[in-house]
């Protein structure tokens, strides 16, 4: 009984996932709307006569994550890291293979949808809705979901409309409300790249208790410190394609030196001369001695 409850649980599945983006190519968008819905309806005779060419965003990608895994998305720009969170989300269709998910995933951004021309405090109760808490839950967790986000420290910015936000003041207040709240699988985009080490640090603290109510946590981010500090696990995607997972620190490395970011360490300082005994020399000092000195003759 005791080896059945520590095994794993998992949370999501992707067996051999395919993702397909179609481009329109030279002449695909000319003809009236009609002729348009008609190419839609005969997609595939239409690929080949307009020119519609497929993307491979992410290919064959396979993976399980458990139950209280908080799990790092790296890869260079346009590796198709965005891309598979949406599908896990349910917001991308995928061409081929499946992706299996236990409970709801909540990509942060899109299940908290806030809207400009309210206040941030309505957002608050907005969002809130949208995640299937009640108006008694909102309200109890109001204060905490503000203060963790800091939005009122440099003014009563909570009562004015989100238009007048900053894109960091905003993103702050989506992670907010969307942490507010236990999630079965949490999906955030570069959320923690924004605002300053103090609420980066609340929002892994966060994420930690997350996964400690045996949620399951994915993070899309280029703050490759962010990773090593909120996740023990780490998917490399590089072109599309799963290039390595395993354990943060291992993937990370191999990361660092295919991208280059590893900095070399820092070298030590010169030791300074003590002055207190150095003894003045003009060879070494620069200074220009007479000829006679040289010489060794009298000056």
């Amino acid at each position: 009984m005791a080896e059945r409850s520590e095994e794993k649980v998992p949370t999501v599945v992707a067996d051999r996932v395919d993702i397909v983006y179609r481009v329109n190519g030279t002449g695909a968008g000319r003809g009236s709307a009609t002729a348009a819905l008609n190419r839609i309806l005969r997609r595939k005779q239409a690929e080949k006569a307009a020119g519609v060419r497929k993307v491979h965003a992410v290919k064959k990608v396979s993976f399980v994550a458990h139950k209280g895994e908080a799990i790092g998305l790296i890869g260079t720009n346009g590796s198709g890291k965005s891309t598979l969170l949406k599908a896990v989300a349910g917001l991308l269709p995928v061409e081929n293979g499946r992706i299996y998910t236990d409970g709801q995933p909540s990509l942060l951004g899109v299940n908290a949808a806030l809207m400009n021309d309210l206040t941030g405090e309505r957002n608050v109760f907005l969002g809130g809705l949208a995640m299937g808490m009640s108006r008694e839950q909102i309200k109890e967790r109001y204060q905490d979901i503000v203060d963790f986000s800091g939005i009122n420290e440099k003014g009563d910015f909570i009562t004015l409309p989100m238009r007048t936000y900053s894109s960091g003041m905003a993103a702050r207040l989506r992670f907010s409300i969307a942490a507010a709240k236990d999630h079965d699988v949490l999906l955030i985009d570069e959320a923690l790249a924004t605002g300053d080490r103090s609420f980066q640090k609340r929002s892994e603290a966060r994420i930690r208790e997350l996964r400690q109510h045996a949620g399951t946590v994915f993070l899309v981010s280029h703050n490759n410190k962010s990773i090593r500090d909120t996740c023990e696990r780490v998917l490399w995607l590089e072109r599309g394609e799963l290039r390595m997972d395993g354990p943060t620190e291992d993937v990370m490395k191999e990361y660092e030196a295919f991208t280059g970011d590893k900095k070399p360490a820092a070298k030590k300082p010169a030791p300074k001369a003590d002055a207190t005994n150095a003894k003045p020399d003009a060879t070494k000092t620069g200074t220009t001695q007479p000829d006679a000195v040289k010489a060794g003759l009298p000056s």
